[in-house]
Order: C-alpha cells, then structure tokens, then sequence
C-alpha cells in the first residue's frame, strides 16, 4: 500500500514537534505533502518558525512550510505559554531555521493540493485551532468532499477540560472554527483528552527517547522534561501527556486505538461551557453521528512505536 498523503496543520508547541517527526520518520506509512502553521499554543510568527526549526531537526529542509491564520475566526487569540514556555518549544536549545517560509497563505495550500489531488486521496492532520482548516472549507466548498479524512487532535469527554472545566484547548482557541469543521461532512477522527492523557511519557519512556542517542532523541527528551513540569503538577499524574503524536500514531498503526463513532457538536454560545465538545458517547440524543470519537490507547504499543520510529531519523 503506498504511503498516506498528508498535510500537517500544527501550532508547535513541544508535542506537535514530536508528531511531526513521528510522520518524517516513517515515510513507508505517511508522505507529509507540506505543513501549515497556525496561531495557537503560541503566535503564528513562532509557530511557523518552530515547524521550520523542527523539519531541520529531521534533515527535511526541503519539506514546505506555510504561514496560516494568525488570529481565530472571530474571536481574540488565547494562547499557551505558561505550558510551551515563551518559544513554544522551550527546553532544547535548537538554531534558528535557515530554510525559507513559502510565500503561499496555508489556507490556500490546503485548497490548491486538495484541488490538484485526486479525491479522497490526502488526509488532513490538525494538531492545533481548526482556524486553518475552517477557513480553507469557506474559502472552498469544494475541497470538503475531496478530503479523505480528518484525524485532529482536540477536544474531550471523560476528561472533560484543560483549558477550562468543560473544554480543551484547540477547540476553545477556534470554537466557530471546530464548529464548522464538524459539521462539515468530512470524515473526521477525533484524538481528544480522553486518549492523550493515557499516552503518558513516564521517566522510563523519556530515558527511552534520550538513550536513542542522537540530536532527535536528545531533543525529544529534553522537550518533555520541559512541559512535563506543568501537568505533572497540574494533574498529579506520573508523566505528561503526550498528545499531538496520537495523530500520526492512528496513521501509522490504528489498531493501536479504539473508540466510536458518534455525534460531537461544539459550544459556540455559552460562557460557562464555551469550547465543549458535547460527545455523546452514549448515545442519548438522536442526532447522526459525525466522528471517530477515540476513547482508549496501548499506551506500551504507542511508545514502542514513538521510541523505534524517532531511532531511525
């Protein structure tokens, strides 16, 4: 089976970093067509410059990097320094990129490579505020059923929110921008909290990832020793979690996750619960399913996967 063509839609952010090398370290399951930044985690200027900073990291300069939208739909940005650290990808000290940001707006990537593909042929990978992707769909109507599928990393359910009580992130940045994407008609796989926070790098994991022993494991260690800090505190637990790789992990073996396919519709409105993805998990509503909600991950799978696959960059 040929590799998956992918775009990467990302806002590093330490653990976009890892799933970004996560895909440019398996190009016999994964053929990354180009990445587009989006504000989110922290402002666009550093988002672009840390996709950039990471595909050096990867030996792949010559991979295209694109500047997105640097503020969401309608609302004002909210971003994550007190996790990201200032940079976004505090904790390794890597050099500034030498490689050029293309001259292209993502949004019209996403659209133009949509068009000039096959469809059903490219999946798309949000691993930060669905702005981007949000965009391209009402820039281009068109590109919707051309998609073959969306695999984002946002939201929750049982774990309710990280952000505020009922919400996670991505999808609190850009809930209008969530909104449209769900209700878009594209198929849409979903790698919220619920998944992420099963996906723990433990002291052991992240030795594993130091004693590969080159720039890239080194690199990897020391980004999550960094945030680590942040939720080890904020949740109690014995590790952090690791979410953006779960997207490109589902991509490179599936198996290694499991959940259902559901009705998922985003608060737009509400004060109290602004940014919820209201899963309904069980059922209970009557309205037709939309997503791949996922709710479980071998975490022991997931992490012998991350530590082979970052070994051989």
């Amino acid at each position: 089976m040929p590799p998956r063509k992918i775009i990467i839609d990302t806002d590093p952010g330490q653990d976009d970093a890892v799933a970004i090398l996560l895909a440019l370290a398996s190009p016999e399951e994964i053929d990354v067509l180009g990445i587009t930044a989006v504000a989110g985690n922290v402002p666009l200027p550093l988002t672009a410059k840390n996709a950039r900073i990471i595909c050096e990291l990867a030996g792949r300069p010559d991979l295209p990097v694109f500047a997105g939208c640097d503020t969401p739909l309608s609302r004002k940005l909210v971003t994550a320094e007190h996790v990201h650290g200032k940079t976004g990808l505090d904790g390794p000290d890597l050099p500034d990129p030498t490689m050029e940001l293309q001259d292209t707006h993502g949004v019209d990537f996403i659209i133009d490579t949509l068009r000039s593909h096959p469809a059903g042929s490219i999946t798309l990978c949000p691993l930060g505020p669905l702005t981007n992707i949000a965009q391209a769909f009402n820039k281009a109507p068109d590109i919707v059923e051309m998609v073959q599928e969306i695999v984002l990393m946002g939201g929750a359910y049982f774990e309710v929110g990280n952000i505020t009580p009922t919400a996670e992130f991505n999808i609190y940045v850009d809930p209008e921008a969530a909104e449209i994407v769900f209700k878009s008609g594209a198929p849409v796989t979903v790698m919220p909290l619920d998944v992420t926070h099963k996906a723990l790098v433990t002291t052991e994991r992240n030795e594993a990832f130091r004693s590969i022993g080159t720039p890239i494991g080194l690199a990897v260690a020391q980004m999550t020793d960094f945030f680590e800090r942040f939720d080890k505190e904020k949740y109690g637990s014995n590790g952090a979690p690791l979410h953006d790789p779960c997207v490109t992990a589902y991509l490179i073996r599936p198996e290694l996750f499991s959940g259902r396919y559901i009705n998922v519709e985003i608060e737009t409105v509400s004060d109290l619960t602004l940014g919820m993805t209201v899963a309904d998990w069980w059922g209970v509503s009557g309205r037709p399913a939309n997503a791949t909600f996922m709710g479980d991950v071998d975490a022991e799978g997931f992490f012998t996967l991350l530590t082979e696959r970052l070994a051989r960059i």
